[in-house]
């Protein structure tokens, strides 16, 4: 019954797990980790239910598809505008390229018609399209100086010009465009610099679909890179709060167990310190012993004992005699007051005595 248990309980977690992993690879985007929906079940099952109506980038699917028309919508406009920009840039180009060849080698004179008159009129249509009023408002703009596109289309060239210029310009356009793409052929693959022009022709002919081909590749590794990135946020996130989890641990430990730990190093500390003094002690008794015997000799050491002998007798016998002055002061002290007094009479009479004994003395010196 209880291997049953287990495996019962073993197959949920499996498919908890695998649950919280496809919650978390349906929405890389959101800040959300696998311990919070352990935590938040509900929270969890929800998102199990935008799942089925949103993608991975959070929208839903009628939003994707407008927005995927809308996409649509604006690169069509955008490849429109793009070819406009092109040939108006490459018309530019061309006129530039003929004024700096003007400055070093002298054009044919059609040449020089043929870029005055497209150089005459780019600059009327752009003058043109500034005069225009905006499109984006209904309100009248007042003109320049009085000037309105009527004025400056006047100053088109002759027909004649710009009909011969219209019938050489594609021809004129298309080689200084080919010209361009060889230049980024050349850009991208050095190599061909040296190779035919057939084999440059097929090339270029390969190299928007290798472009856009490159184009693909960087923007799938853009995605990954941002997938990448938050993914290492999420690990970095979880990196931290299992960081956060050991410190608090240590921390615990530390404050648990200092005291103990503190104790039994104090101890330790302790038992070498008196193991420290101890020798100390021992060194300077060896110090005390090493001194005496260099500085008392066998004969200064008999000397000295029998000069202690000497003065250990003497000391016994003032001792000795000192114990007899006490008890014959204490024998003295039981007469009471009047002996006091004669017994300072006494020690009156005997100094007066020693006195005399000794001016009589001197006497006796001074007259022999």
């Amino acid at each position: 019954m209880s291997n049953v248990t287990e495996k019962t309980t073993v197959n949920l977690l499996g498919k908890e797990a695998n649950l919280h992993q496809q919650v978390l690879a349906s929405f890389p985007l959101c800040d959300v980790t696998e311990d919070d929906l352990t935590q938040n079940p509900r929270f969890c099952k929800l998102l199990v239910l935008l799942a089925q109506h949103m993608d991975r980038t959070g929208l839903t699917a009628s939003l994707k598809a407008e927005l995927e028309k809308t996409e649509q919508n604006l690169q069509s406009q955008r490849r429109q505008w793009l070819r406009t920009e092109v040939l108006h840039r490459g018309l530019q180009e061309m006129i530039q390229d003929h004024h700096v060849r003007e400055a070093h080698v002298t054009e044919p004179p059609d040449q020089n018609m043929l870029h005055e008159t497209m150089e005459k009129c780019l600059l009327v249509a752009q003058c043109v399209r500034q005069l225009d009023p905006s499109n984006a408002t209904n309100e009248e703009q007042p003109f320049v100086f009085g000037l309105t596109p009527q004025h400056v289309k006047e100053l088109m060239p002759p027909d004649k010009d710009v009909q011969r210029m219209r019938r050489a310009l594609p021809k004129q356009l298309e080689n200084h465009l080919r010209q361009k793409c060889l230049h980024l052929l050349s850009y991208y693959q050095p190599e061909c610099e040296t190779e035919s022009e057939g084999l440059k022709t097929v090339k270029l002919s390969h190299l928007s679909a290798l472009l856009d081909k490159e184009k693909t590749r960087a923007e799938s590794l853009r995605g990954t890179c941002r997938e990448n990135a938050v993914l290492l946020q999420r690990q970095s996130q979880v990196y931290l709060c299992e960081l956060m989890k050991c410190i608090q641990l240590l921390q615990t430990l530390i404050l648990d167990h200092r005291l103990k730990i503190q104790t039994d190093l104090d101890q330790s500390k302790l038992d070498y310190l008196e193991g420290k003094c101890e020798l100390v002690l021992q060194k300077l008794k060896a110090e005390t012993v090493e001194v005496q015997l260099d500085t008392y000799t066998p004969n200064s050491i008999s000397a000295h004992r029998k000069i202690r002998e000497k003065l250990e007798a003497e000391l016994k016998a003032c001792r000795a005699e000192k114990q007899a002055a006490e008890l014959k002061l204490s024998s003295f002290e039981i007469l009471g007051k009047e002996f006091k007094a004669l017994a300072d009479e006494y020690c009156r009479l005997r100094s007066e005595i020693e006195n005399k004994k000794w001016a009589l003395a001197e006497l006796t010196h001074v007259k022999n």
